[in-house]
């Protein structure tokens, strides 16, 4: 493990400089150490977030347009470079790996350029208001003064960036490029949230943020004077330029409500068409899909796992359709834990104990396992409106802060008891943390590659793992077993909607409509998945089209090898290179094959 990335890639980058006569793969080494060393030291939230603490501790990373501009000039720049100063042929098979990855992750970069004003600036997805709050909840430890008085200076720079934010938004208005209709109250109710408490009103319970900077100053030993100091700092900087931005941001979001394209897919935007091809693009990291093949194959398997589901159904013996068995599963009151804080702490213990018995047999299934600790967390109170459903947070490097699965309890009536096995292996083992956690504890590859982020390679191995988990002999309740089915349904028809709400120009209502014909989640759940899809264009595609590619890459495997198939080397292969674009998973499983036939000959 590495304590400071900076540090690491400064070493590597004169280390390497240091040698006489440098191989194909040292001069990859350099240049990737370089590279990543200057665009962290552009990124304070990026150091912070890594766990990293240097002389930028206080500020965040510019976010104006003129910024986004300069990197795209600069990729352009480390792309043309990439081909121009390395031979690839002469690199050894992990070297040309780490090649591949970086020059598909500058193609895509430079290639969703023209429309980076589309992707909306706040959505049911996406509050920047509440992200300050989580990232200095989260990421910004506060061990000594220094820290503190770095914790104020994010606060005071809070202005700069609701500036940037801002102005942002008004270019993509010019553009004709406004958020869906249904994001405005959402957002502007969590954005008040942020001011709910002391010291913007007179409560006598402290805001979010307050209380955070309020816990992490007691907890250090230092003398009364400097605590109340530090307290009286934060409190001007909170009063001051944090008040104003998000008072300034939520007049923005308001101002913008008449221009609002309504409730509509990116088919009704400005080059809309195009932007949506890019998005399936950008989520699938598959050239050649179609939106019109992936609504088919969606279709298809939506068909397929209707089929699963009513042979469960007559498993426990429920008479009727399937439309009946889901309204019994939205209503019956056995199928929740009570809407109370016992309830939602049963919920968290009960997500932890499917955890842990997964590491009971795991080396049955994999050689190796994240070092990083996993956590179990409800959302917090303040910020359930635009959290998602459920979903996890990276550990650090280091594993000085641990993996996190969050799942939002906000409303427990709408959380099935018979899902609940299915999204801990999703979110936590052996699904994301398995996958994230290890990916950043790679050792050998450059250091860009432990943060790479490809859609349908780290969602397909979280749709993946829940087959996986059921494969381990989980899932022995047949109703947990529907759960999984429901939530493999809920993927399937994601491709059917996705498409269907972008290209086929399905409106809101029949979307959500097809979700509760094939999905006995709520329809307060399905409202917001489908919100979610039309406010994130593309990124519900990647779940299903990456388990496809992964499930018949294993199959393909297994095939070749008969009895030398083995599925803990199958794992180690899709893992060990971390996050890759499927076209190169593909190339991976090829390469593995290969080498296996290569000696069991």
């Amino acid at each position: 493990m590495f304590a400071n990335p900076l540090a690491y890639a400064q070493e590597t980058a004169q280390a390497i400089e240091d040698t006489a006569e440098q191989t194909e793969d040292q001069k990859l080494e350099t240049f990737f150490a370089e590279i990543f060393q200057r665009d962290i030291a552009n990124s304070p939230t990026f150091q912070a977030q890594l766990g990293m603490k240097t002389q930028r501790y206080g500020e965040w990373d510019d976010f104006s347009d003129a910024e986004v501009v300069r990197q795209y000039e600069e990729t352009q720049q480390d792309l043309a470079r990439l081909r121009a100063e390395i031979d690839r042929e002469q690199l050894s098979e992990s070297s040309q790996v780490s090649y591949r990855i970086f020059e598909f992750l500058q193609e895509r970069a430079i290639a969703g350029h023209p429309y980076r004003f589309h992707g909306y600036a706040f959505s049911t997805m996406n509050n920047p208001v509440t992200f300050p709050v989580t990232f200095m909840q989260n990421i910004h430890r506060v061990d000594n003064v220094s820290d503190a008085e770095a914790y104020i200076s994010r606060l005071n720079g809070l202005k700069t960036v609701g500036e940037q934010l801002i102005e942002g938004v008004d270019m993509a208005a010019e553009r004709g490029i406004v958020p869906t209709s249904f994001s405005f109250d959402p957002v502007i109710k969590d954005a008040q949230n942020v001011l709910a408490g002391a010291p913007f009103d007179d409560s006598e319970e402290d805001s979010a943020i307050l209380a955070d900077f309020r816990g992490k100053v007691s907890a250090l030993e230092i003398d009364d004077t400097e605590k109340h100091r530090l307290m009286d700092e934060a409190v001007a900087a909170l009063e001051g330029p944090f008040q104003q931005t998000v008072m300034s941001f939520i007049a923005k979001v308001e101002s913008l409500r008449g221009q609002s394209q309504g409730a509509h897919g990116v088919w009704a935007l400005p080059e809309g068409k195009a932007y949506y091809e890019s998005r399936v693009n950008f989520w699938t990291t598959e050239k050649n899909l179609t939106a019109k093949e992936i609504h088919k194959t969606g279709l298809k398997e939506v068909k397929r796992i209707r089929g699963e589901m009513k042979e469960i159904m007559a498993t426990v013996g429920f008479k009727g359709s399937l439309q009946a068995f889901f309204e019994f599963l939205r209503t019956d009151p056995s199928n929740f834990f009570p809407n109370t804080p016992e309830g939602k702490q049963a919920y968290l213990d009960q997500s932890k104990a499917y955890i842990d018995a997964i590491y009971d047999d795991v080396d049955k299934y994999f050689n190796i396992l994240p070092k990083a600790p996993l956590e179990v967390r409800a959302v917090e109170e303040w910020r359930e409106e635009t959290a998602p459903i459920a979903f996890y947070n990276r550990p650090t490097p280091d594993g000085s802060r641990p993996g996190i699965y969050y799942v939002n309890l906000k409303d427990m009536t709408t959380k099935q008891k018979h899902e609940m096995e299915t999204v801990a292996y999703h979110e936590g083992a052996p699904g994301h943390h398995f996958q994230i956690a290890i990916q950043q504890e790679l050792t050998g590859v450059p250091m860009f590659q432990k943060f790479a982020f490809f859609g349908a390679y780290t969602e397909g191995w979280g749709l993946y793992s829940e087959r996986l988990a059921k494969e381990e002999g989980r899932f022995t309740d047949p109703m947990q077993d529907f759960g999984r089915l429901q939530n493999e349904m809920l993927r399937a028809a994601r491709l059917v909607v996705d498409t269907g709400v972008h290209s086929k120009r399905w409106s809101r209502e029949k979307s959500i409509k097809y979700m509760l014909d094939n999905n006995p989640m709520t329809e307060e759940d399905a409202t917001k998945e489908i919100e979610r899809y039309i406010d994130l264009p593309g990124q519900a595609l990647s779940y299903k089209i990456g388990m496809i590619k992964i499930l018949a890459l294993r199959d393909k495997a297994k095939a070749e090898l008969g009895d030398d198939f083995d599925i803990r080397d199958f794992h180690d292969v899709v893992l060990k290179s971390g996050a890759v674009a499927l076209p190169i998973l593909e190339e991976l499983i090829d390469a593995y094959i290969a080498g296996e036939k290569a000696e069991a000959a």
